[in-house]
């Protein structure tokens, strides 16, 4: 039997008892008295599960269509015209089918390369942007397929769109931690890390146990907020050693915590395993925006999370190192290359 298996679809409360589903939107209308129980609400997701839906978050929903729509056009490309826009040392392009495996994954030892395709994005910047200018590793520009023109605008536009969703939710996620409203916003200023991913799962053709459209996992991101559509395929772990299939709600985004906001929280906040098994037999597309601090920022545990009875789990370390870490050991383009990068850095 395969690791995770699909199950029938739950209704709302059954989903809710797994997994919160959380209302945003008196908090982004103003509502002077929504931060504090809506904090409430959010620490207890992230402690007990890491994992929760996003209502009334605001994201207009011809912005996430057009967002799909695009992806779509991009994936019916030509596979040569794909690979002339191949992943790149700042994590930007084209990565093909077979080309990663979550082998730095505590999670599960995958042996076999995951079965996706995905296109990532991340800040549209110019020649002259200073970081581009000056070669700064995960802060390069996006690579564009010439002949479909018009997707650019409608990635970035929901790329910005969900920029300003993860800037809107950084308070309270820091009242959640008992820390000021605003401690969060000056790691994430001077473009926070963002990648957004357009992944594309054909249908797997084997249940072979060790096969997966994506290995489990846990995400090296601050956040991750995913969009997804009808097909299934998405399992989660729960603290229980469920694997839970969250289906798709509508109006809502589904919310997970990486392995950023542990090591910030000294593993207060749950970072939760996940992986896909695509045996719907259709085409499976959904959309990962990963959001993380700027590059430069570093993580040290927050004083909210230790004491002398509860030091410290991990070191101070810059985030820009543990995420050139974390793609070489999981992206076979990067063996070699992100310890290069870092060194360059360093010597700069």
């Amino acid at each position: 039997m395969h690791l995770f298996q699909q199950h029938a679809v739950h209704d709302v409360a059954d989903v809710a008892a797994r997994i919160p589903i959380i209302d945003f939107g008196g908090y982004f209308a103003g509502d002077p008295g929504a931060l504090t129980p809506l904090a409430q609400q959010v620490k207890l997701a992230c402690e007990n599960v890491g994992f929760f839906y996003i209502a009334g978050h605001g994201v207009a929903p011809d912005i996430v269509a057009r967002a799909f729509a695009a992806s779509r056009r991009f994936h019916a490309l030509p596979l040569a015209d794909k690979l002339a826009l191949k992943l790149n040392e700042n994590n930007i392009g084209y990565l093909p089918m077979n080309a990663s495996v979550q082998g730095a994954s505590t999670v599960h030892k995958a042996t076999k390369p995951n079965q996706n395709e995905s296109f990532f994005i991340s800040h549209d910047r110019g020649l002259d942007h200073r970081d581009v200018r000056a070669g700064l590793p995960l802060r390069g520009r996006n690579q564009w397929p010439p002949g479909l023109p018009d997707i650019r605008a409608d990635m970035t536009g929901y790329f910005e769109t969900l920029r300003s969703l993860g800037e809107r939710m950084l308070p309270v996620f820091a009242t959640s931690l008992g820390l000021p409203a605003d401690w969060f916003a000056p790691h994430f200023a001077d473009e926070a890390h963002i990648n957004l991913r357009f992944l594309h799962y054909p249908p797997q053709e084997t249940d072979e146990d060790n096969v997966f459209g994506q290995a489990p996992h846990t995400d090296n991101s601050f956040l991750t907020i995913l969009a997804r559509e009808d097909v299934p395929g998405l399992a989660v772990r729960l603290p229980s050693g469920e694997w839970f299939p969250p289906p798709v709600i509508d109006g809502t985004f589904l919310v997970n915590l990486g392995n950023m906001m542990r090591r910030w929280s000294n593993d207060r906040y749950l970072s939760t395993p996940h992986g896909v098994l695509n045996d719907s037999g259709k085409d499976r597309y959904s959309i990962a925006f990963f959001y993380s601090p700027n590059v430069a920022t570093t993580i040290d545990v927050l004083p909210t999370c230790c004491s002398a009875d509860d030091p410290a789990k991990y070191p101070p370390a810059v985030y820009r190192d543990l995420v050139l870490e974390f793609y070489r050991k999981n992206y076979f383009h990067q063996k070699g290359h992100a310890s290069d990068a870092a060194k360059r850095h360093a010597a700069a």
